[in-house]
């Protein structure tokens, strides 16, 4: 007797690229034989953490993941409120005490259904006393809770945490096939998606991006500013500098002041939405505990916005420096082909590589919790200086 054809949820078809994946979590789910704690691993760009909300709308829609019932949809959108997306607060990784205010959440009911998830992004970032702290929770949850863990290598977690999750390992997936992932999920263009995928790293951030109004203006007045620094004095760098800090600001939803006004407090203003109607009933301490966590989330947010805006800066110059070697392949900022030819006529081979290396510092800086306007100040003026380089010393 023939075997019947298996049956793919819908929420799943999003795993079309990385279908190995897709057929196991399918029989997984259809068969109930779901595990309470997955390790998603692969290399950036494969669709892990898309694969995650994926097995989410799974777990959590009433009809085992059809991808449109209003559970689903809220899953996808990242508002519903037993499917959490937790991510290192610090730059050297996840903090004991947002472990532990997580270990603190598994124990309560679910506020929708009957069953909570946790994505656990960047697992290799969970160092030994983080990990440790988390360890007995994976082993044995709740039931109706599941754990599911997104990370690179297994070498970079914890071996007992491995030891503890299903394994489940997703190919890497080539720049085309991403790029066509981009279009299939937002309609855009492939000259858009190119760019966002440039930009934001992976097909999952580059639609974020893509549907951001304010995050795609950050990279439109980086790579003005980078254009226009042949023409800048060491004043118009520093303010091109707040304005782009201004800029990631804005996209991350941080106020900004006005003239000589002062901006509201960002962490006092996202505090009171998160306890908005909650604040009779919290005690002193579980608030000065959420405005502790919300801080947190600001500051990773903003700093993943300024490396997005590096990243622009990157894209652009890796273009200019294809055209200064006349490498034959399409430039990624399409459109800004313009400036690209600008900056690779006045420029050499070894200026742009110089300028890519600001850059690159400035990244460095910036993960190392370095002033964001200080470091933007500090790279302009040496790309500035560095696509000093006549054409003619190339």
């Amino acid at each position: 007797m023939a075997e019947a054809p298996l049956q793919v949820p819908g929420a799943l078809s999003v795993l079309d690229e990385q279908p190995p994946v897709r057929d196991f979590l399918a029989r997984a789910v259809t068969e109930g034989r779901l595990s309470h704690a997955y390790l998603f691993l692969g290399a950036p760009g494969s669709g892990k953490t898309e694969a995650s909300l994926a097995l989410a709308q799974c777990i959590v829609c009433p009809n085992g993941g059809c991808g449109q019932c209003d559970e689903c949809i809220r899953v996808r959108h990242r508002t519903h409120p037993d499917v959490r997306l937790i991510a290192p607060e610090s730059a050297s990784g996840y903090l004991v005490e947002q472990v532990r205010e997580l270990i603190g959440d598994v124990s309560l009911a679910p506020v929708r259904g009957r069953a909570k998830v946790y994505v656990i992004t960047d697992a290799g970032m969970l160092r030994r006393e983080a990990a440790n702290a988390l360890l007995k929770t994976i082993e044995e949850p709740p039931a109706g809770v599941t754990f599911i863990l997104v990370g690179r290598t297994v070498d970079t977690i914890l071996p007992t945490i491995v030891s503890r999750c299903q394994r489940v390992p997703f190919r890497i997936v080539s720049p085309g096939v991403a790029v066509r992932t981009i279009g299939r999920t937002t309609g855009a263009r492939e000259t858009e998606a190119r760019i966002a995928l440039a930009v934001a790293g992976t097909p999952e951030r580059a639609t974020e991006f893509l549907a951001s109004a304010s995050r795609r203006q950050v990279r439109r007045l980086m790579v003005r500013t980078i254009t226009e620094l042949p023409h800048d004095d060491e004043w118009d760098v520093l303010c091109s500098a707040r304005a782009l800090v201004e800029a990631v600001w804005e996209a991350v939803g941080r106020p900004v002041a006005k003239g000589r006004g002062k901006a509201d407090d960002p962490v006092r203003r996202a505090l009171k939405e998160r306890i908005r109607g909650q604040e009779d009933y919290l005690s002193h301490g579980a608030i000065a505990q959420i405005e502790r966590t919300v801080r947190r989330e600001l500051t990773a947010r903003e700093r993943s916005g300024m490396m997005e805006a590096l990243a622009a800066a990157e894209s652009l110059l890796r273009d200019a420096l294809a055209c200064c070697e006349e490498v034959p392949v399409p430039i990624v900022n399409q459109d800004f082909a313009d400036a690209v030819e600008r900056i690779a006529a006045s420029t050499c081979t070894g200026g742009v590589v110089r300028a890519l290396e600001a850059v690159a510092h400035a990244a460095s800086d910036i993960v190392h919790n370095v002033n964001p306007q200080l470091a933007f100040e500090v790279m302009l003026l040496r790309v500035k200086e560095a696509l000093a380089c006549p054409p003619s010393s190339r």
